[in-house]
């Protein structure tokens, strides 16, 4: 309000004045109450923004185009074309140095020759002189070779003396699988591409199909779950036993969606779905390991606390995780397990704390 009154100022003011001064006196208050319900939203917004629970699926993930055009959406004539180093060596140019930053690579001499006939039949024989050659440099990719290992291991048998029909064969490389004819870059190719580049298996099938080797689905899961089994297993248990001697650690599960459960003899998993949700749970060593950073993967049917609580049944330190109740539910029953929590979900509480206080 501009002007404020006294009471016998009021007293003085005739009804029509009075009127007037209260209904001035609303609009204002409702603008007001107006602008205070704007600020109010707006602190429940960044509240939300900060402490709210976020959902964890993407409907689309940012830079993922269409397949089918993907080309022409990325396309974009005004930039340049790149430098060799800048395809080869990604660092800043430095002068004289292109030949010892490529010494490590693979090179192929290619000469683009003019015959001495050539040049006498232009410009005569004993007019011409040869001057220093154009040089530059091209990147080309090979694809990748298939390529078939005929082994043969010979042997020989003793016919005299003390070892007389013994057998003896030349030493050679065992096989990675019985009877198999894989090999470790054939099942590491395949782990790469499903794994690391993310193609699903029947891709990976007519790709190779397309170089001439022909492979089914099968056979390769069956190649990634035996080597998984036999050389990863011991690798991911021993991983587990370094995490687990450090004295902080950080737990967290997400849930994924599955074809079918790997036991199709378990009740339980035929009642269930194709497309079902079940849970990967990561845990790992605290920020502060960074000489030997270790995280870990383990894919489980459903989030119980028995999951986590079997994980860390030995265990004795600090675990880091979010509010989920199992967590808590692990920490009373692992009495060497103290629950750190974490700061980010501890403000939410009292958010959340203080909102159903004040709608009580």
């Amino acid at each position: 309000m501009e002007n404020r009154y006294t009471a016998e100022q009021l007293n003085s003011l005739s009804k029509e004045q009075l009127i007037g001064l209260v209904i001035g006196m609303q609009k204002q208050l409702d603008g007001m109450n107006q602008k205070l319900e704007d600020l109010i939203e707006q602190i429940r917004i960044a509240n939300s923004y900060r402490f709210g629970r976020k959902t964890e699926k993407l409907s689309q993930i940012d830079g993922q185009l269409s397949l089918f055009n993907e080309v022409e959406a990325s396309a974009d004539e005004s930039v340049p074309e790149p430098e060799f180093d800048e395809v080869v060596i990604k660092r800043k140019k430095k002068r004289g140095q292109r030949k010892e930053d490529l010494r490590d690579l693979p090179h192929e001499s290619v000469i683009h020759r003019i015959s001495d006939d050539t040049l006498d039949d232009l410009y005569g024989k004993g007019c011409w002189k040869r001057i220093p050659s154009d040089t530059y440099q091209r990147v080309r990719i090979q694809p990748a070779r298939w390529i078939v290992e005929d082994h043969e291991v010979q042997r020989a048998v003793g016919t005299r003396g003390d070892h007389q029909d013994e057998f003896i064969s030349a030493e050679h490389p065992r096989s990675l699988f019985r009877d198999s004819i894989a090999t470790e870059s054939l099942v590491a190719a395949i782990d790469n591409a499903k794994y690391v580049n993310a193609l699903p298996i029947n891709r990976i099938m007519q790709e190779f199909e397309r170089n001439g080797v022909f492979l089914s689905k099968q056979t390769m899961a069956n190649w990634s779950m035996y080597a998984a089994e036999r050389f990863l297993a011991p690798l991911w248990d021993r991983l587990k036993e370094i995490q687990l001697s450090y004295p902080v650690n950080q737990c967290d599960e997400t849930p994924c969606q599955v074809i079918h459960d790997n036991d199709p003899d378990d009740p339980e998993d035929r009642k269930r779905a194709a497309g079902h949700k079940n849970y990967m749970w990561v845990h790992l060593c605290g920020e502060f390991y960074r000489d030997r950073p270790i995280i870990l993967y383990e894919y489980q049917r459903g989030r119980s606390h028995n999951v986590p609580q079997e994980y860390y049944k030995n265990y004795r330190g600090i675990l880091e995780t979010d509010g989920l109740q199992q967590y808590h539910l692990i920490a009373e029953n692992l009495p060497d397990v103290t629950s750190a929590n974490c700061w980010a979900h501890y403000s939410r509480s009292i958010v959340i704390l203080a909102e159903r206080m004040k709608s009580a």
